[in-house]
């Protein structure tokens, strides 16, 4: 017996483990894979997925294994890299939610952090805090009924039957437990062509001039193709079309040769480490819940790379339904709360596919900047990527009074207005806003208010005039927080009575 099973330990499924073990909840990871992916995939990971990690007090250790490069020319276009026009003095990349103040989110990261090196991080976390997670394990069967769900698991040590309250599906983009629950797509699926993904160990510095890029778009008809910086020094990714061939067809040797053509260097000491065959897809789940059972990341929602929107709305995903799990599994919270997890996810979900979608078709739309460049974003439906990450508002039984329009396509707002992240600032040295919502339901109020106190939710008091005249609860007012950082509810004491057994669906 165990409170909540999760197939698939990539970034998503040990990202769930960790806040539901924030929230004292054991949870059993099964994954068919040896280990975790050697690959970096993913690199950029946004305030509001640090802001997560800050809460499970991990923030550090991410940061620790952060790359850091110390200037960064965004995207750029050349034949081969040793003939790339580099220039002296790097521009800023538009669109970045690394780019943000430390005035609108407490988790900014300063650079990348490679989903290889998070998926360590959250692994030995896991582990440390007694979290089992099984790599080399199938998900052979799940049948749930009324009171949970029945797995079989094939492992090293053969197969055993395990008994959940609920089963977390963190399968990926081509989840079997997606498709053995008959939950449909939409989206356009795979797009364009099958590519190779080559992470290979290489000295660029006599090409880079000592500058570092995200990405450079390599047109020589011998090798076409992206490299894309891992951490900027000896670690890179050439992604190449795989057309028509297998990937068994590019050995190490062929893989050198087309590294070297891409780079302009003959002779360059090329080690290759990796070699993965994927493809660009887009698609977003009918359905996020079928009964006991939830879709997250990539099952819920496959997302183009171009913004950095997929992973971090994974994970996103993850906290989002970890505090609500816990709050019914431990019986402060009524079983109908576990349906605004779809009611919320999914339409921030079709926004981040819908942003990317856009973004894949012109890609200047991400990586350009100044008055010219907002103007064709804007004509064209695109709207900044922090508002993607962050600014986006929920609707469900679990906010009282959401309004869920995008206050601006430009910038990121955040007012107080139920369903939106509530407000951030610094009331005491190294603390936000944010570090006062614990692990259950906050009500953030000013000096001298009078609200009730029960068991059923901490009361907070921000001496900041300006956070609360933002926030809309200057003169006695409050708002109730969740877990998740999200406002529940915004207004006077005397209007209280009821709203903490609404949110919780009790």
């Amino acid at each position: 017996m165990i409170p909540v099973l999760i197939a698939g330990g990539g970034t998503v499924g040990l990202s769930t483990a960790l806040f539901l073990a924030d929230h004292g909840v054991e949870a059993l990871v099964v994954d068919r894979a040896t280990g975790p992916s050697a690959h970096p995939r993913a690199t950029g990971l946004g305030f509001r997925t640090m802001e997560f990690f800050r809460q499970a007090g991990i923030d550090g250790d991410v940061e620790a294994v952060a790359v850091r490069p110390a200037a960064t020319l965004g995207k750029i276009t050349a034949p081969t890299l040793a003939t790339a026009d580099l220039p002296d003095t790097p521009p800023a990349v538009p669109n970045s939610p690394n780019l943000a103040a430390s005035a609108l989110s407490p988790g900014v990261l300063r650079g990348t952090c490679p989903q290889d090196r998070l998926d360590a991080v959250l692994l030995s976390t896991l582990r440390q805090r007694g979290a089992v997670v099984a790599y080399s394990t199938t998900l052979v069967s799940a049948e749930q009924d009324a009171t949970g769900v029945t797995a079989v698991l094939d492992g090293p040590d053969g197969r055993r039957t395990v008994r959940a309250s609920y089963l977390v599906a963190a399968d990926g983009g081509r989840s079997e437990l997606r498709a053995a629950l008959g939950i449909g797509t939409t989206g356009p699926g795979a797009l364009g062509q099958p590519l190779l993904n080559i992470l290979f160990r290489a000295d660029l510095t006599p090409h880079t001039k000592g500058l570092h890029f995200a990405n450079c778009t390599i047109t020589t008809p011998e090798s076409p193709g992206m490299l894309v910086t891992v951490d900027g020094e000896k670690d890179w990714i050439f992604h190449t079309e795989l057309g028509d061939e297998p990937a068994a067809a590019f050995p190490p040797e062929r893989c050198r040769a087309l590294i070297r053509a891409a780079v302009g260097d003959p002779e360059l000491a090329v080690e290759v480490l990796s070699v993965l065959p994927w493809r660009v897809r887009g698609l977003l789940a009918d359905r996020f819940r079928a009964g006991r059972v939830f879709l997250a990341g990539d099952a819920a929602h496959a997302v183009p790379p171009l913004g950095a929107f997929g992973a971090n709305t994974g994970i996103a995903d993850a906290h989002n339904l970890a505090w609500k799990l816990a709050a019914v599994l431990g019986g402060s919270a009524g079983p109908a709360l576990l349906d605004t997890y779809e009611a919320e996810r999914r339409p921030v979900a079709a926004l981040a596919l819908e942003q990317a979608l856009l973004r894949l078709a012109d890609p200047r739309l991400h990586w350009e900047q100044g008055p010219a460049a907002a103007a064709a974003r804007a004509a064209a439906g695109v709207v900044n990527a922090p508002i993607v990450h962050l600014g986006y508002r929920y609707a469900s039984t679990a906010v009282l009074g959401a309004r869920t329009e995008l206050p601006s396509t430009e910038d990121v707002v955040l007012d107080g207005t139920p369903g939106s992240r509530v407000p951030h600032t610094w009331p005491a040295d190294g603390m936000s806003t944010l570090d006062l919502v614990g692990r259950r339901l906050t009500l953030l109020t000013g000096p001298g208010s009078d609200w009730p106190r029960t068991g059923d939710f901490d009361v907070r008091v921000v001496e900041d005039e300006e956070w609360l005249r933002v926030t809309g609860i200057a003169g006695g007012g409050g708002v109730l927080v969740r877990p998740d950082h999200f406002i529940a509810w915004r207004g006077q004491p005397d209007e209280f009575a009821g709203v903490v057994d609404r949110v919780l669906a009790r």
